[in-house]
């Protein structure tokens, strides 16, 4: 039999700390289990990831939070989806949109397929992305995602917010909630006979006890790395990046609904919009530049070379432990892995690896059987979202600088589900059937793989000889798109309406 589980110690504060303690202490609330966060005055948050997947609001309904509430404080911005400028060269496909789902898709996301699968076959019509989806047309006139009530498609979105901002938000509703904050610093762990951590060491010599562990000291790994000895898998063979820069830059009066990724000489820049501020960052490679040949580069791209504007330097480690959940220690946020920013996982995945050790916990399951199930679910979506990552690099048609071209020729350790994906897409046969053979739609679903191969422009050559389909070649789907949108208010308007709810 095993002891149920009172004393839970989360490790670290930040987004990732704050956000765990929610999802557990909304799991096991009336079951008399103590949470503790005990995070470190010393330690600083990193607090740059600012951009999230549809998932994010799921985590607010499930705490009852409204928009309403937290988004004025985190000065947060609704996101439809996000713009990849200049990844590829191919005329025509210079720059295409990765959509969040509407339900309007349903009625256009065939149309779409249908006309790739016909420009695979060489026939000249327009398979560009951007012109299939509502999400598209919203982000292109800076429009909320939020539909006017006799709109009967609902719509699904992301979003922009501060991430320093969100995480005090978080702490604030987690105390709420009655979870303990202990600020301290913690030094060391010890472990009893078995293996199993038994308790924290502080900085001045005490000791903290619990019965379970969560990892969210970054980095760092405090538990799941420099106490428990997890051994780690990194994605450095598949992904080259390991640095970025971030800073921040004016907003004028229009507010976007979109992330903005731009292929830079050596990595990629995001253009992230706020209430109050454009966040800036250039996450790059440091086998192919330097730190200060970086931000000089980014400096010029934003037009801030003169600016006294402050720069933060971070470095990344990408990949992930083969363990999340190790004995009695769940690795939660950074301690456990990460993967780079383009499609932005982090939170996703934070939540995702609360949310499902939660399911075990609501059985009193915490058997070593269960570990290795959850283990291998948890490793399959970080596996699934980083292979999605590759696709981006791999595709690349850029030959400006050798960044790019290695890039694009780099052939270690390319995962067989990508190398299936490729082969599919090629050979012109459904990709969708692929997806579902694999079993990998929940990572990212058959919408988001059509846009980001078609977007990419990775077609033959038109034949001449080809027939005609008959349709517009530049709006295949008229103006039935834009007529939809009609039905969706300014950005910046649905903000400052949403404040005024306070």
């Amino acid at each position: 039999m095993q002891e149920p589980i009172k004393k839970i110690m989360i490790v670290g504060g930040g987004s990732a700390g704050w956000m765990a303690a929610l999802i557990i202490a909304n799991s096991v609330k009336d079951k008399g289990v103590e949470i503790t966060v005990v995070e470190s005055p010393t330690v600083g948050v990193i607090g740059v990831g600012e951009g999230s997947t549809p998932v994010l609001k799921k985590f607010f309904d499930n705490l009852g939070i409204q928009e309403s509430e937290w988004m004025p404080e985190c000065n947060a911005t609704y996101k439809a989806g996000i713009t990849f400028d200049g990844w590829s060269t191919k005329a025509g496909h210079e720059s295409y949109f990765h959509q969040f789902a509407t339900m309007v898709d349903n009625l256009t996301l065939p149309v779409f397929v249908n006309n790739v699968k016909a420009r695979l076959r060489g026939a000249d019509v327009c398979a560009l992305p951007n012109k299939f989806f509502l999400s598209s047309a919203l982000a292109d006139g800076h429009l909320a995602p939020i539909a006017a009530h006799h709109f009967p498609f609902f719509t699904t979105y992301g979003y922009h917010f501060d991430a320093m901002l969100l995480g005090k938000y978080l702490h604030k509703k987690a105390l709420e909630m009655g979870v303990r904050h202990v600020s301290a610093h913690i030094t060391d762990a010890r472990q009893d006979a078995s293996g199993n951590i038994a308790a924290v060491v502080l900085e001045d010599g005490s000791s903290m006890e619990a019965d379970f562990f969560v990892d969210c000291s970054g980095f760092a790994a405090l538990l799941i790395g420099k106490t428990l000895k997890t051994p780690f898998v990194s994605y450095a063979d598949n992904l080259f990046n390991d640095a970025a820069i971030a800073m921040p830059s004016d907003i004028g009066d229009a507010i976007p609904t979109q992330t903005i990724s731009t292929a830079m000489k050596h990595g990629w820049s995001w253009r992230i919009p706020l209430q109050n501020r454009f966040g800036n960052g250039y996450v790059y490679s440091s086998s192919f530049t330097t730190a200060e040949q970086a931000e000089h580069e980014l400096r010029a791209k934003l037009g801030l070379l003169e600016s006294d504007t402050q720069a933060r330097h971070l470095k990344m480690k990408l990949g992930r432990v083969e363990k999340h959940w190790n004995k009695n220690c769940l690795a939660v946020g950074l301690s456990q892995g990460f993967l780079e920013p383009l499609e932005a996982t982090a939170l996703y995945l934070t939540q995702m690896t609360a949310a499902i050790f939660c399911l075990f916990l609501e059985k009193g399951d915490l058997s070593e059987q269960a570990q290795q199930v959850y283990n291998q679910e948890i490793n399959d979506y970080f596996d699934g979202h980083r292979n999605y990552i590759i696709a981006h690099y791999k595709t690349n048609t850029r030959t400006d600088t050798e960044y790019w071209k290695a890039n694009a020729a780099n052939l270690n350790g390319i995962p067989d589900s990508l190398k299936h994906i490729f082969a599919a897409w090629l050979e012109g046969r459904d990709l969708g059937d692929e997806i579902r053979r694999q079993d990998i739609e929940k990572y990212y679903p058959i919408g988001s793989w059509y846009a980001l191969m078609a977007g990419m422009g990775l077609f033959p050559e038109v034949d001449a000889r080809a027939p005609d389909s008959g349709q517009d070649k530049s709006n295949p789907l008229g103006d039935f798109i834009p007529r939809c949108a009609l039905n969706f208010k300014d950005h910046r308007q649905v903000l400052a309406d949403q404040s005024k709810m306070r």
